[in-house]
């Protein structure tokens, strides 16, 4: 007969994560900005405030970028806007430098910058999800 094992259930202490922001530059989720404001904005940090200024540092997130882009159909001829998407996991910020090469100077309007599941820690070392920051490229 095999004896049973207990199961050890350990109390966490109830954690309420400060409201806070996400940013890059002074943009917040939903900003609309020009192409050449993308192509100067994608090299910075993505930073993460309260409203107090304390700044939360970025564990890692998910970065998508929605490229606009054109297919031609087979059987009229005609070009058809139509949109990809490139995305990875990073545990740094700013984005790695190759991303940001291949990004800069390429923006169009339409296009999509999206930070998601992005995770930060308090000053105790807690973990905890930041909003989303989507960004639009205007035309």
């Amino acid at each position: 007969m095999a004896s049973a094992q207990q199961e050890v259930i350990t109390k966490v202490p109830h954690f309420k994560p400060p409201v806070v922001a996400s940013f890059l530059g002074p943009n917040t989720n939903g900003a609309m900005i020009t192409v050449n404001a993308a192509s100067q904005l994608i090299s910075l940090p993505l930073t993460v405030t309260d409203a107090g200024k304390n700044n939360y540092p970025v564990d890692s997130y998910h970065f998508l970028y929605k490229k606009k882009g054109a297919i031609q159909d087979e059987e009229t001829g005609k070009q058809h806007v139509a949109f990809t998407t490139l995305a990875d996991f990073f545990k740094t910020t700013p984005l790695p430098q190759i991303w940001i090469d291949n990004l800069k100077d390429t923006f169009q309007p339409e296009e999509e910058l999206l930070f998601f599941d992005i995770l930060v820690r308090d000053t105790k070392g807690r973990k905890f999800f930041a909003p989303d920051l989507k960004i639009i490229i205007r035309p």
